[in-house]
């Protein structure tokens, strides 16, 4: 196994917390990288994921339904909007709210952002076998829900 960090104490090479922030760190990285090839970021990303699985929404719900700032996702729909990945449409219920949805070419550019995910994961995870990969996975979700919960 390569050494984590040798600068590091000792003590924090073996803290699981420092070790799952230096990989999320790492994470991060790819991710940004990998979304940049699409001139788009993970917010992006995470709204038109959302968007193409669980349909249009209004832009308060489609913030919560993705945990982002309702200021940024209003600046995030302008981006996405602008280049024609969504369309802003008045709510026939409610004038007062607009209903995103995603276009053909949003559905596209979702798909293909979603692609880059899975290679950023096959990368990530390159030295885990299939059953690690699954194991961490299934580690990492219990580690969330229950601090989601606190």
């Amino acid at each position: 196994m390569e050494s984590t960090a040798p600068q590091s104490p000792a003590g924090l090479r073996t803290a699981p917390s420092w070790l799952l922030n230096q990989t999320a760190s790492h994470a991060a990285r790819l991710v940004s990288e990998g979304f940049a090839a699409h001139d788009l970021r993970g917010y992006h990303y995470r709204l038109l994921a959302s968007l193409a699985e669980d349909g249009p929404a209004s832009q308060a719900d489609l913030g919560r339904r993705c945990a982002i700032d309702r200021s940024d996702v209003v600046a995030a729909i302008n981006d996405l909007a602008g280049r024609g990945l969504v369309v802003r449409a008045p709510d026939p219920a409610d004038r007062r709210r607009n209903v995103i949805s995603i276009t053909d070419t949003g559905a596209d550019e979702a798909r293909r952002m979603g692609e880059t995910v899975d290679r950023v994961q096959r990368d990530l995870l390159a030295p885990l076998s299939t059953s690690e990969r699954e194991q961490l996975t299934r580690l990492l979700t219990r580690l969330l829900e229950h601090h989601s919960r606190s």
